[in-house]
């Protein structure tokens, strides 16, 4: 059963940095397109970037700049680098991929950031 992990949430202050992992067993990430999502408690879940297999990357108008995908294909992990972090980036992060028209989802990693 295709299982996604997502780690290193965690508590922060304004401007900090925090890195999410998004580690997958029975699937290789880097053959498949995987997106991070956040959803912050009361609103809509909210797409924030995309990396495809081919290693193009895309981001949400809302984190452009100050976040990054990348990939360690050894590891089979997706990171989420989130610098210069702001309140309003506080929610449940997901990280998703899709195979044979079905959507995999993590349980989540939770970052607060703090002023």
């Amino acid at each position: 059963q295709v299982q996604l992990v997502e780690s290193g949430g965690g508590l922060v202050q304004v401007g900090g940095s925090l890195t999410l992992s998004c580690t997958a067993s029975r699937i290789v990430l880097s053959t498949n397109a995987v997106s991070w999502y956040r959803q912050a408690p009361g609103k809509k879940r909210e797409w924030v970037g995309v990396i495809v297999s081919g290693g193009v990357r895309n981001y949400a108008d809302s984190v452009k700049g100050r976040f990054a995908i990348s990939r360690d294909n050894e590891k089979n992990t997706v990171f989420l680098q989130m610098n210069s972090l702001k309140p309003e980036d506080t929610a449940m992060y997901y990280c998703s991929t899709t195979r044979f028209n079905r959507d995999y989802w993590g349980q989540g990693t939770q970052v607060t950031v703090s002023s």
